[in-house]
């Protein structure tokens, strides 16, 4: 079976006083998902945007993928199939070896 389809991500990048807020929006053609992420730039460091842009936008596109894998697993689970347990994009997952230091 061949399957393809071509979504549109757009990233919305908004700064004002220090302050970074970007939106991922996701139009899959029958649904619009949207992320958001946000990033303060502290007052004592060098104000450079191009890094708050950069941690606002990664944060609203990782709150967008964690709506699309909770969407999958809702859907996944209508259909009768049990969704792998849950991840995080960060750290050893609890079963994984721990590296020796």
């Amino acid at each position: 079976m061949t399957h393809a389809e071509q979504w549109q991500v757009g990233v919305y990048l908004d700064e004002e006083s220090g302050t970074t807020t970007a939106r991922a929006v996701l139009d899959n053609g029958t649904t619009i998902m949207t992320g958001r992420g946000k990033a303060r730039c502290n007052p004592q460091d060098v104000e450079i945007p191009a890094i708050g842009d950069e941690l606002a936008a990664s944060r609203a596109m990782r709150d967008l993928a964690g709506q699309l894998m909770r969407a999958a697993d809702r859907d996944l689970a209508a259909m009768g199939e049990v969704p792998e347990r849950p991840r995080t994009g960060y750290g050893w997952p609890d079963d994984a070896p721990r590296p020796r230091r």
